[in-house]
């Protein structure tokens, strides 16, 4: 107990450090500040950041933590990157951020977890048991809650695909080009398509091809039928019917788009079912073990 007390009077006075370390006036004013009214090229300078800051404090936790996140991750079985992920859903963080948070919220389970098991009487085991599932529950959730937006995102993508590549076949064969037809799109849309399609665009003005952007948009979204769509769109100097092909992928997008909202009705529909037999039995099998517990009395009886 006096060991706990000691490592959190120590978790308490460091934390307590970098949070003044932030205000004027407890912390010295560095060489830089004291001459930047008298020098020119002091100016250029990054504000400062002693040894014992918050700045300083973040660029030695982001590595760390972004290697926690990734072993974790593989640890229980999560291959895909998160740089991917994060990208995918246009998420306005990025990996060494995510892992910083996600590390930051694991200390706070795991001191919240000493402390419960300090203050509460429980058994030895069970406080191993909420000390370390505490943390890695903590992980798994914010982990869980990206790769819930990444399918999600996929999702949205695959259901408006066949309307995107309809009117992109529409504008094709009105004359446009593919560069014009994407802008077009871009700026018209507002799903995840359109979103995505805006990143595309936004690829091609920094210098990527069509063809390139648009390749990258595939392996970003890995959705099947983006990739065929991108085949056929990559066809656009070569194929000299592009918007009859893009009609034709667009009328199999909608196929399989129908096809797995049949399957997902059918599903939802036999879900249905679970609570209505469990209702359904429940009343039978009382009924049923009533004169059975009866009869077995009656035998036990004589």
């Amino acid at each position: 107990m006096t060991r706990l007390s000691g490592l959190l009077a120590l978790a308490f006075f460091a934390g307590l450090v970098l949070v003044l370390s932030e205000l004027a006036w407890f912390s010295r004013r560095s060489l830089i500040e004291r001459i930047r009214p008298y020098a020119s090229l002091a100016a250029n300078h990054r504000d400062r950041s002693g040894i014992l800051s918050v700045a300083s404090f973040r660029e030695v936790i982001a590595p760390l933590s972004r290697a926690i996140g990734e072993r974790m991750a593989r640890l229980f079985g999560i291959n895909e990157e998160l740089g991917l992920r994060l990208e995918r859903i246009h998420a306005t963080i990025d990996v060494t951020e995510h892992r910083v948070r996600q590390v930051g919220w694991m200390a706070v389970t795991f001191i919240g977890a000493i402390c419960i098991t300090a203050a509460s009487p429980i058994s030895t085991t069970i406080g191993i048991l909420l000390i370390a599932g505490a943390p890695t529950l903590a992980f798994l959730i914010i982990e869980q809650r990206v790769a819930t937006a990444s399918k999600r995102w996929q999702r949205e993508v695959f259901e408006q695909l066949p309307i995107l590549a309809e009117q992109l076949g529409l504008l094709l064969g009105a004359g446009f080009s593919l560069g014009s037809a994407l802008n077009r799109l871009a700026k018209r849309g507002t799903g995840a398509c359109g979103m995505d399609l805006r990143r595309v665009v936004s690829r091609i003005r920094q210098g990527l091809s069509e063809g390139d952007a648009l390749r990258e948009w595939a392996l970003v979204a890995d959705v099947p039928a983006v990739h065929r769509l991108v085949s056929v769109l990559s066809l656009n100097r070569e194929g000299g019917d592009l918007g009859r092909l893009i009609s034709d992928e667009a009328r199999s997008i909608r196929r399989d788009a129908h096809r797995q909202l049949i399957e997902r009705i059918e599903r939802r529909g036999e879900q249905v079912w679970i609570p209505v037999t469990v209702a359904t039995l429940l009343p039978g099998v009382i009924f049923m073990a009533v004169p059975f517990v009866q009869a077995l009395s009656l035998f036990s009886s004589t």
